[in-house]
């Protein structure tokens, strides 16, 4: 458990004040998605990737654009489409003629990736050449053009949308790419008041002024603070049992994933999945993880990281499925159980 210093204990509790202050800013804009918006604000403050994946619609860009704003982060929009280059995302040398000397040189032109927050517009309409253009500056924060590295700004964090039904003209993104996500944060229709709310809203004349709440500096500052939340073993050994579970052939993985599942998760599944409850307990002020924690980003880390199987798809078990299936079997540590216990 965390025990932090004065100066700690002030920055979590304004991490949690200023989480409580994005969510009633972004709310002034998005109607509903919750759970999003707190997965979108978790995988922000854990220094991770996210791709958003819902049908056309549902303010997945417009999220994005209002939580960029209420940041003070720069902001860019790459559309992708099947003629985009990499060099139209990372940019590219030109040649200028340089007024002291009167000689020519290349000068590098930046692209759009060069902003904190870059939304990457349904990308998997783009083919793996220029997918892969993403992956450097996604893993390395940085881009490299002919012989030299040019460092991102930071915070640097990467948005992508997919749309799951639309499949003519696509290019799956490998798998290699989406391990890079840290989240598959799945967007959801909203119900039907939300829906209401949603056209009284886009249907007036009604303007809204968002107040930003944090720049960059801050938000690296409070990247540092979750990371310095300590996990204890019993919450390392929960996940590692959760992840190995979803790989078939492993000793102790039930019956089920070898029937369901062809390839399960790596090793940056615990990872994040560890970040993710760090950032989410102080999120919700408390400064230990709980395998409450856990059980609640293991959905959107899981999620595009499992394989399933051709019996599983006919028979259309989906992953979210499995990921509510391996949480039932995979017993809780002794020390949490006996709390609940208690509790209860």
């Amino acid at each position: 458990m965390l025990h932090p210093t004065a100066k700690e204990a002030d920055i979590v509790r304004n991490l949690a004040a200023a989480y409580q202050q994005m969510t009633e800013q972004i709310g002034k804009v998005i109607v509903g998605q919750d759970e999003v918006i707190e997965q979108l604000l978790m995988a922000l403050f854990s220094r991770g990737h996210c791709l958003l994946v819902g049908v056309p619609g549902l303010a997945k860009t417009l999220l994005v654009s209002t939580v960029s704003k209420i940041l003070r982060l720069t902001f860019k929009r790459i559309q992708f489409t099947p003629d985009l280059m990499p060099a139209d995302i990372t940019g590219t040398d030109i040649l200028q003629d340089d007024p002291e000397t009167g000689r020519r040189k290349f000068v590098f032109l930046p692209g759009p990736i060069f902003a904190n927050m870059i939304l990457a517009d349904e990308i998997n309409r783009t083919p793996p050449k220029t997918q892969a253009a993403l992956l450097e500056a996604m893993q390395e924060h940085h881009v490299t053009a002919g012989a030299q590295t040019y460092p991102l700004p930071e915070p640097f964090f990467v948005l992508a949308t997919q749309n799951p039904i639309e499949q003519e003209g696509t290019y799956p993104l490998p798998e290699a790419q989406l391990d890079r996500f840290m989240f598959n944060i799945k967007v959801g229709y909203p119900s039907r008041n939300e829906e209401l709310e949603i056209m009284k809203r886009t249907t007036s004349t009604q303007y809204i002024e968002l107040q930003a709440q944090l720049d960059g500096e801050q938000i690296q500052r409070l990247q540092e603070v979750v990371r310095q939340v300590v996990v204890a073993d019993h919450v390392f050994e929960y996940v590692a049992d959760l992840v190995r579970a979803t790989r078939p052939g492993e000793v102790n993985a039930p019956k089920f994933v070898s029937e369901w599942l062809t390839w399960g998760a790596g090793p940056r599944a615990c990872q994040y999945m560890i970040l993710g409850g760090k950032a989410r307990a102080l999120l919700h002020s408390r400064l230990h993880v709980t395998t409450d924690d856990i059980r609640a980003v293991a959905y959107p880390v899981l999620r595009h990281r499992l394989v399933t199987t051709f019996n599983a798809d006919a028979e259309g078990i989906t992953t979210d499925r499995i990921i509510q299936r391996l949480i039932e079997t995979i017993p809780l540590p002794q020390q949490e159980a006996a709390a609940k216990v208690r509790r209860a």
